[in-house]
């Protein structure tokens, strides 16, 4: 048995125990190191309930005796191995006090892991990689920032693209690496955001049951091939942002549930440790040993992996206790209450940490309820985040756009109602993976009519979400069109872009990103209210419905008009705020993505107008107005 030597100091201990070891992936987990001129590994696991913890693999055969670890204060078991290497298989094999329980655990804090099936945690030195992405990192602020134009590409990288001629087998990190950073880059997008990346032993659950929350899947390479991929990416002008699951955790006996024959990550009582809707761990958020896991864990990929920010996944489901749970089946809050306290404390320590080590990032919350003031600091009473998912714009726009025109004028306040609260939040606005899974049906398919139709009205519903405020948000695939539903199994139906509609409509998702980039009206003061006016909203019967978006320059300003019906509205008249030429920048009905043709000849002129306009526009002396052929699309 080897002596341990002890790695954590008083001081780490402490702060473990206070939930404020911030960096505890420097001191916990298994680090190549040197002791008494002896290369080797020092590794150190918190498991406070355990009668023996010892390190197994295949260096010692998998004999619990060989390489028993010592209990130091806090629960906090260490031991030094010599002469072993990057790339080592091992885990801990834990005897519990309670009941003889015994079993062989995953690494918490593994920085590798071994390919599915197998579940051991590789040893890997992280200090070896060398960045290319100065650059980037150096300008970060200001790509992350809330008047910076954020449109993101969500990529589940197990599908995105396949090698068919070999197996369907997937891609490598490197292999992805310039063909996703080329794509992306072609396409206009500003950011990727890659479903849970984290180590998982199912497919199926695209990494939203994360096991190896410190652990890039080995899927697809090691850690450096990780972090080949979000170089590549940053040296082509593109920020990575990772899909992050801190609201719950599988019951894989490898894992982290009854880690030392305890409840030690998750909750004893199964009426809080358990979310019945998937069938995992909730952890325990008020222990502060679990809550300097966690943020750690998010600390973790921004410090070693330059990752530009951190979508936390199910934020509804951390926020209240009854989520998914029916009557009885959970336990109210010291006050009475359905509110997660300890979750709430959490979620603002989080952020807090977080924008303290790293102010250039970007905190996104995908939380599903009206809570207030998720992307509000703390110190106002906030959850802290940066951005919130719009899931109220999003279900309201597709159910609208999901029914036939003829219909529309008697949904008219779906399209319309998202702007009386758009500016309570720093919104995002998500056409996600989850609308295109279990029966949802592809973006495409959604929308009503024939073949023609149904690209005509998914080109006016990606104009009207790139004009309404709000940073930007697709699921891969969604950009051209494919027909299917996405499959996890299979790659995107890449030869779609051969044909005409779909190639059409990529180009038109090209060019609308090039407009939110360019044009500051549209990105510059997403988050102010002053940067969006209404012309008209009210014209129900034809669904139309026209708008203005404005930068810092008050003379920087665009019209949108979006007819939301097949029917071409031959001299409809527009109201607009200054005399002179308006130019048509883009028309969602040019031949060019697949339209009909229907346009404005370029710009129109406006004229002067009765006084009736001033209503409409009431911040200036005078207004004007356009006759225009409306046909579907947008201006």
């Amino acid at each position: 048995m080897e002596q341990s030597l002890q790695s954590l100091s008083d001081f780490d201990v402490y702060l473990l125990a206070e939930g404020t070891f911030d960096r505890a992936y420097e001191k916990l987990g298994a680090h190549l190191t040197e002791r008494d001129g002896r290369q080797g590994v020092q590794f150190a696991v918190w498991a406070p309930n355990a009668k023996l913890v010892s390190v197994v693999g295949d260096f010692n055969q998998w004999n619990p005796a060989a390489n028993m670890m010592r209990s130091s204060s806090a629960g906090v078991w260490e031991s030094f191995i010599p002469a072993l290497g990057q790339g080592a298989i091992y885990k801990y094999h834990v005897v519990s006090n309670y009941r003889g329980y015994t079993v062989d655990k995953t690494d918490p804090y593994g920085f590798a892991a071994e390919g599915r099936p197998r579940t051991a945690s590789r040893v890997w030195n992280l200090e070896n990689y060398a960045w290319n992405d100065g650059s980037w990192m150096s300008n970060r602020a200001k790509r992350n920032s809330l008047d910076a134009p954020v449109s993101v590409y969500e990529v589940h990288l197990g599908s995105w693209r396949r090698v068919p001629e070999e197996g369907n087998r997937w891609l490598t990190y490197r292999e992805m690496a310039p063909l996703l950073a080329a794509y992306v880059r072609e396409t206009g997008f500003t950011h990727i955001e890659l479903l849970p990346v984290m180590e998982h032993p199912f497919d199926g659950s695209w990494g939203y049951q994360t096991t190896g929350y410190y652990a890039p899947t080995s899927r697809f390479g090691t850690p450096d091939d990780f972090r080949y991929l979000v170089d590549c990416l940053h040296q082509s002008g593109i920020g990575v942002i990772l899909d992050w699951v801190p609201a719950h955790f599988p019951k894989d006996e490898t894992g982290l549930g009854y880690f030392d024959g305890s409840h030690l990550y998750e909750h004893g009582d199964p009426r809080q440790g358990e979310q019945p809707d998937w069938n995992t761990f909730v952890f325990n958020y008020g222990r502060n040993e679990v809550q300097s896991f966690l943020i750690s864990n998010a600390l973790f990929w921004l410090d070693k992996y330059h990752v530009d920010g951190l979508r936390v996944d199910a934020v509804a489901a951390m926020l209240y206790l009854d989520y998914g749970r029916r009557e009885g089946e959970w336990i109210p809050n010291r006050y009475g209450g359905k509110e997660n306290i300890d979750a709430i404390r959490f979620l603002r320590a989080l952020n807090e940490h977080v924008y303290a080590a790293f102010p250039d990032v970007m905190m996104i919350a995908e939380e599903s309820t009206a809570w207030p003031q998720v992307s509000r600091p703390t110190y106002v009473g906030g959850l802290g985040f940066g951005l919130k998912w719009n899931m109220g714009w999003m279900h309201d726009v597709l159910d609208y756009f999901s029914n036939d025109p003829v219909f529309r004028s008697y949904q008219h306040n779906k399209i319309t109602f998202s702007l009386v609260y758009a500016f309570s939040e720093n919104f995002v606005l998500p056409f996600s993976h989850d609308e295109v899974v279990y029966g949802k049906g592809s973006m495409l398919r959604k929308m009503p009519g024939d073949e023609w139709q149904k690209f005509a009205n998914l080109r006016l519903l990606y104009g009207f979400m790139f004009g309404h405020p709000g940073r930007k948000l697709l699921f891969m695939g969604n950009e051209f069109g494919q027909w299917s539903e996405w499959n996890h199994d299979a790659s995107l139906e890449w030869d779609l872009l051969k044909t005409p509609l779909h190639a059409g409509l990529r180009h038109w998702l090209g060019d609308l990103n090039a407009l939110y980039r360019g044009d500051p009206s549209l990105h510059q003061r997403d988050s102010d209210a002053s940067s969006f006016e209404w012309v008209d909203c009210n014209d129900t019967q034809r669904s139309v419905i026209s708008f203005l978006r404005r930068g810092q320059n008050p003379n920087q300003q665009l019209l949108f008009v979006c007819n939301f019906t097949p029917v071409v509205r031959q001299n409809y008249r527009v109201g607009v705020p200054v005399n002179g030429l308006w130019k048509e920048i883009l028309n969602s009905d040019a031949v060019v993505y697949g339209g009909s043709g229907q346009g404005n000849f370029g710009g129109l002129t406006g004229d002067a107008t009765p006084d009736s306009w001033k209503a409409l526009l009431p911040e200036y002396d005078a207004a004007s107005t356009w006759n225009c052929g409306l046909s579907p699309g947008i201006f």
